[in-house]
């Protein structure tokens, strides 16, 4: 989520750096619940100071003898009001978290507005592009076609999306991942970590995949509503999760 200060402060530039990215920002919703959840929460903490202020008056008047019926009963009139009144701060905050959990990042200053991919600048390349004197077939249709990448079985097995590799590809599969691992462990000082695949969703609401792709998740039932990681990013983020660290 954005920083909140950010958005009452700076709420129209951040509209207008978010609109690069074709994304609208609802600024009078985001201003109303505002204004609602600060006048909310001013008589919330008037209530809750006229009912101590009621409260320590009963325990004098208790000891001056006095009838302290209509304080009890001014304070628990209080008590309903407040009870009242933090429900409806609550209600309000909701509806604003809502509209700001679904906020994206904004982009850097540096990037051009955009709808699509086909608003992409491409900013450089590297080597040649190959040229062929027949047409080439795309990973898909020479995997299968030589009974290495089976998309059949694997949708019965499990769903759509989902591929069995055999043989030599699953080989090339085993080895890219231990090429790629050890090339960055043991040449460019990274360390080597293996993380749950499975987290719970404060971890997933923590990297921005909740609430915004919560149906493109696998979840599990249970206490801890455990869902499937998309990429190991949610589970290495996440280890210094609550923490500050020295840059």
């Amino acid at each position: 989520m954005l920083d909140p200060h950010l958005l009452r402060n700076h709420l129209d530039q951040v509209g207008k750096s978010l609109s690069k990215r074709g994304f609208r920002l609802d600024i009078a919703a985001l201003e109303r619940l505002e204004a609602e959840r600060k006048k909310i929460q001013v008589e919330t903490q008037n209530l809750q100071a006229e009912r101590n202020s009621k409260s320590k008056e009963i325990g004098k008047a208790k000891a001056a003898g006095k009838d302290v019926q209509p304080l009890l009963d001014d304070v628990a009139s209080l008590g309903d009001k407040l009870s009242h009144s933090e429900d409806v701060l609550e209600k309000i905050q909701g509806e604003l978290d809502e509209l700001l959990h679904a906020i994206p990042n904004i982009p850097h200053e540096s990037v051009p507005p955009g709808n699509s991919e086909e608003d992409n600048q491409e900013i450089r390349r590297w080597g040649e592009l190959p040229r062929f004197d027949f047409e080439p077939k795309d990973h898909v249709d020479l995997g299968e076609k030589l009974g290495l990448l089976d998309f059949e079985t694997a949708t019965t097995i499990a769903s759509s999306r989902f591929v069995v590799m055999k043989g030599a590809i699953a080989h090339l599969h085993r080895a890219l991942i231990q090429f790629m691992l050890d090339t960055h462990t043991r040449e460019h000082g990274y360390t080597e970590v293996n993380v749950p695949y499975l987290v719970n969703p404060d971890s997933l609401f923590g990297t921005g995949q909740l609430p915004k792709f919560a149906a493109d998740l696998f979840a599990l039932e249970g206490e801890h509503k455990l869902r499937l990681i998309p990429t190991a990013e949610v589970s290495l983020t996440n280890l210094v999760g609550d923490s500050i660290l020295d840059a």
